[in-house]
């Protein structure tokens, strides 16, 4: 029985440089100790890419009207078709080194519920990798010199063990929602939201939008907006890795530092936390917002 189980929904394999990150992510997987991975979809060229890395295939995912595979659909099939105690949906422009399962490991340690995520690194990558070698010091230097920290904002992977997220809305997935939704759920149900950042590193590799309507990012498709709806409002999708409350530092979980923002973001989404209230805490937000803009607004020109 390995420890993880890595699930993804990858893109078709037609367009090339798709292509190519998304064969670096999986050989990434592969390469990880404890750890077996499961592609869902019936997307073209995911069948040869699978027996390629000889690992686990399952077209018959549920997926929406636009042929979009749904995260509860993966999510049951993940539980279905695997026997570790911990799952990890991974999105599959993500390299992931060995680090990720040792703090899988450390977290499962201490804590018998969790979700666990963090930043990534966004580097552009245009080749397929060597993985020959001390390919992993050589990643990490590559990021190091060239890969810049994204902003605490979507996350691209959530490993939790078998005792959670046992139901979830049929969000999409590739939309915006519903990784701010597993956040809100977390902190709702009162276990850790752990982020990671600080001891695993993910590498994002970069790419264009162009497997999306006219190219764009998906925050204003439909389906996004239908991934709002079954979160139950905007109010839990605005939780972000700001809203972790929990950090792992070299093997400790420890309570994550509140800096003035965090702790703002705290109080907005303290009446939906406590009390449920989706139109205290959107005031709240809305009132923040519009702090922000007068601040930036009253701000002078550097001339």
């Amino acid at each position: 029985m390995t420890l993880i189980t890595i699930f993804s929904a990858p893109k078709p394999f037609t367009d090339p440089h798709v292509a190519t990150i998304q064969r670096n992510a999986i050989r990434s997987w592969t390469l990880l100790p404890d750890v077996e991975v499961i592609l869902f979809g019936d997307e073209e060229g995911l069948a040869f890419a699978a027996r390629e890395f000889n690992v686990k295939h399952i077209p018959d995912v549920t997926c929406n009207t636009y042929n979009t595979p749904l995260i509860s659909s993966m999510f049951d099939l993940a539980r279905e078709h695997s026997a570790s105690p911990l799952l990890a949906i991974v999105n599959a422009d993500i390299l992931l080194l060995p680090d990720f399962v040792e703090a899988a490991r450390t977290v499962a340690s201490q804590r018998q519920k969790f979700v666990m995520m963090g930043q990534r690194w966004d580097l552009d990558v245009t080749e397929p990798l060597d993985f020959s070698g001390d390919w992993v010091q050589g990643l990490k230097s590559k990021v190091k010199s060239q890969g810049e920290l994204h902003r605490p904002a979507g996350s691209d992977y959530f490993l939790f063990p078998l005792t959670t997220y046992h139901s979830l809305p049929a969000f999409v997935i590739g939309r915006a929602g519903w990784d701010n939704w597993m956040i809100y759920h977390a902190r709702k149900s009162r276990f850790p939201a752990i982020d990671a950042t600080h001891d695993v590193t993910i590498v994002h590799q970069n790419h264009d939008y162009r497997h999306l309507p006219g190219g764009q990012p998906h925050y204003d498709h439909p389906e996004t907006d239908e991934n709002v709806r079954l979160a139950g409002g905007r109010a839990m999708t605005r939780f972000t890795l700001l809203d972790a409350d929990r950090r792992l530092v070299d093997g400790r979980i420890r309570p994550q530092v509140l800096t003035g923002e965090r702790l703002i973001r705290r109080m907005i989404f303290f009446p939906l936390l406590a009390f449920g209230s989706t139109k205290l805490t959107d005031w709240a937000w809305r009132r923040y917002k519009q702090s922000q803009k007068s601040k930036i607004k009253s701000q002078p020109f550097d001339l």
